[in-house]
């Protein structure tokens, strides 16, 4: 985004400093100028910006998948638990923990005020409401730990409403759902 942006104004400024430099101007020139940098150029980029938008978000929105773990989160002041819908009874305070290249739907909700669930290199921020299940769709790359923050302001100590999202490989996987994994 920042080089976008960074080749945008580039581009504008050099747009205005041919305008300053311009001596002997027609009206004919002043339409090209108008319809086509003053019109065209923001509504191919607008038009760009917005179907990058929606692919993204495509991407993000939760489906069916076959291989589709399900996870709820629930926040409280200053904690998380993880439950896991393949290991009934299990429960992890903290860490939550998911197989790596697979789909997993966290249902997040809340058991006091809002909090927030949020995972920047997994996905979006996704608010925590007490009374309410909201589903968010992460997925990681590859196995390892990947920092979580609760990033809504929910009172002193909000700071320190932070969780580790632990992603395994296959075998990590179902050494964890038996038990067998820290």
């Amino acid at each position: 985004m920042l080089a976008g942006a960074g080749a945008i104004f580039g581009f504008v400024m050099l747009l205005l400093l041919a305008a300053w430099r311009r001596r002997g101007v027609t009206p004919a020139d002043d339409r090209v100028w108008f319809w086509g940098l003053g019109l065209a150029f923001p509504m191919v980029v607008l038009t760009a910006l917005t179907l990058w938008g929606l692919i993204v978000g495509e991407r993000l929105r939760p489906r069916a998948a076959a291989d589709l773990v399900v996870v709820g989160a629930e926040a409280r002041q200053w904690e998380w638990r993880f439950r896991y819908a393949d290991a009934p009874g299990l429960i992890t305070r903290g860490i939550l923990h998911i197989p790596a290249r697979r789909p997993v739907d966290v249902e997040i909700t809340s058991l006091d005020v809002i909090h927030a669930f949020w995972v920047p290199r997994l996905a979006g921020k996704l608010d925590a409401i007490p009374g309410r299940t909201n589903r968010l769709r992460i997925e990681a790359d590859a196995p390892g730990d990947y920092a979580g923050a609760s990033a809504e302001f929910s009172g002193a100590g909000y700071r320190e409403h932070v969780f580790t999202v632990r992603a395994h490989d296959t075998a990590g996987w179902a050494a964890f759902l038996e038990g067998a994994a820290p």
